[in-house]
Order: structure tokens, then C-alpha cells, then sequence
């Protein structure tokens, strides 16, 4: 029985990066620390790694109720540590009085000056207060580059990772049939569309699925998957719960709060 068989094509390639970082750690019994993953990457490495009982994993991305987080992965005798993680958390001030700094504005402002998407954790805003959390390594490139959110100049400030907000993922939960796991057909269900209307939104690249934009309207969706449609805002399919007697799915799923 393949290992792939339990995953989408496009995740093979993440899957071989995660099987690679598993026998790494075993051949120099050594730890091996990944770039921040998103949920589901998280949950691919936990599948694989979880369970062995040679090597360990633990994930972290600045709290308990962080989204992206680095993973962990080595040997048994090993006692992993939050340093281990090498996080660096920045509180981002700048004129609250003047200017609104939004989430888009301070990735945008990342991906400006170069920073890869797995080099940097969560983005909390909370009011006025504006932070983020990156990799160690990164953090001296960021210090000297990022001076400006939009237009808006900026000054960075570290902080201890006690003093990140917390910003909690909550869904507002909601049952429904489907005729199908198709794609086209889920975003339908949940965001309350016609399937004439749900798969151009595919189409034209404004639907992700686990964080990566996907244009196949007949892509299977699995339990755990979360979507975003831009302007109809973010989405997780938290349980596929069997058929009912006419065949059709029952599913569980949250919008966000």
C-alpha cells in the first residue's frame, strides 16, 4: 500500500520533503527544524512522523493558539525546548491615529522586500496592535528592510512571545447535504451558491484550498480541509458524517467568526 494514496497529487511533493526530513533525523540522530507550515502541512507531518516511535515531533508557532508553526522533528532521546523553535516575535508600531494596518497590508509588505511565505509565522492584529513572528534567521534581513507597511513608516520592536495577542480561529458551525465532495459543490453548500456561480470563482483562481489556489472544480475535498473564497471569507469542513438514504454527504462546516 503507497503512502500517497492518502494524499492529493499536488501534496506528494511535500510528503517526499517530510519522508526526507524523517530519515535525515534518524541517519544523524540529530533534530531537523522545518520552515512555518500551515495547517495542513501540519497535519501531513503529523500523519507521518506522529506515530513513529524513533523520532518525535513537536510544533510551535509563538503561542498555543498560533495557526503557521515550525516543526520539530528528532531523535527519542531528545528534549525539545520552545529556543528550539528559533522564533523571533515583533510588535509593528506605527501611527494608529492616522493610518490602519490590515492583515494583507503587512504580508504584502513582507513579500515586498523578499521574504519567503514559510520564513515568517502569523499575523495578529488585535485593535491597533499590529505583530507578527518570523524565523530567527530571517530576523536581521527583516530589522533593516521593513520600514514601511503600505505607505505607512513603521518601527519594529521585539517582544516576548507572552505578550503576542491572542487571536483565535473561531467558526460559527453549520450542517448540510451534499450531492458530492466535489469542490465546486462544497463552496456552493457552505458560502450558500449555486454551482453556476461557485465554480467561475474556481476558475478565475479566487478559491483556496488549504491555503493554496486550486482551479479544479471537481477536486475531492477531505474532512480537516479549510477554503478561502476571496470576498466570502474563510471556511473549514470539520466533519463528513455519511450518507443520508438518498446518497447524499452530511457535512459539518464552519464559517469564521
Amino acid at each position: 500500500m503507497s503512502i500517497y494514496q492518502h494524499y492529493r497529487p499536488e501534496e506528494h511533493e511535500f510528503v517526499d520533503r517530510v519522508l526526507h526530513w524523517k530519515s535525515e533525523v534518524l541517519e544523524r540522530y540529530s533534530p531537523r527544524l522545518t520552515d512555518f507550515l500551515d495547517p495542513r502541512e501540519q497535519e501531513i507531518v503529523k500523519t507521518i512522523v506522529g506515530n513513529d516511535t524513533e523520532v518525535r515531533l513537536s510544533l510551535w508557532g509563538g503561542s498555543s493558539f498560533s495557526e503557521r508553526k515550525r516543526a520539530l522533528i528528532y531523535p527519542d532521546y531528545y528534549e525539545a525546548q520552545n529556543e528550539d523553535f528559533q522564533l523571533v516575535c515583533y510588535n509593528i508600531q506605527y501611527p494608529a491615529k492616522f493610518s490602519t494596518i490590515e492583515h494583507r497590508d503587512v504580508l504584502g509588505a513582507l513579500m515586498n522586500i523578499g521574504v519567503k511565505r514559510g520564513k515568517y509565522g502569523d499575523i495578529l492584529i488585535s485593535g491597533d496592535r499590529v505583530q507578527f513572528i518570523c524565523a530567527t534567521e530571517i530576523s536581521g534581513f527583516i530589522e533593516l528592510n521593513l520600514t514601511k507597511v503600505g505607505k505607512t513608516g513603521i518601527t519594529l520592536h521585539t517582544i516576548s512571545e507572552d505578550e503576542l495577542a491572542e487571536v483565535k480561529t473561531e467558526y460559527n458551525e453549520k450542517s448540510g447535504t451534499v450531492s458530492s465532495l466535489r469542490l465546486d459543490v462544497v463552496v456552493a453548500e457552505v458560502y450558500n451558491l449555486s454551482r453556476a456561480k461557485a465554480s467561475p470563482l474556481i476558475q478565475q483562481g479566487r478559491v483556496k484550498l488549504n491555503h493554496k489556489i486550486v482551479d479544479h472544480v471537481s477536486t475531492e475535498m477531505m474532512e480537516g480541509d479549510e477554503l478561502s473564497v476571496r470576498g466570502f471569507g474563510r471556511s473549514k469542513l470539520i466533519a463528513i458524517e455519511g450518507t443520508t438514504k438518498k446518497e447524499k454527504w452530511r457535512i459539518r462546516y464552519g464559517l469564521l467568526k
